[in-house]
C-alpha cells in the first residue's frame, strides 16, 4: 500500500471510532439522562440551597418527551 492510501485508511478508521463513541454517548444519555440530571441537581443543592432548588426543579421537569425531542433536533 502506498503512503497516501494508508493515510486515507487511517482517517476512515478514526471517523468510524468517533462515530461509534458518539452513538454510545447518545444512547447512554438517553437512558440515564434523567438520573444524571437529578444527581447533578442534588450535588448543586448541597453546594447552594437556592441554586440547588432551581436545578432540582429543572431536573424534575425533564421528561421522556423532552429527551426524545432532543434526539430529533440533532
Amino acid at each position: 500500500m502506498n503512503r497516501r492510501m494508508r493515510k486515507g485508511q487511517t482517517m476512515v478508521e478514526y471517523i468510524i471510532i468517533i462515530s461509534l463513541v458518539a452513538i454510545a454517548l447518545i444512547t447512554v444519555f438517553s437512558i440515564f439522562g434523567r438520573t444524571v440530571a437529578k444527581k447533578a441537581a442534588g450535588a448543586t443543592a448541597k453546594l447552594s440551597s437556592e441554586e440547588g432548588e432551581k436545578a432540582k426543579n429543572a431536573a424534575e421537569q425533564v421528561g421522556e418527551g423532552s429527551l426524545k425531542q432532543l434526539g430529533e433536533c440533532q
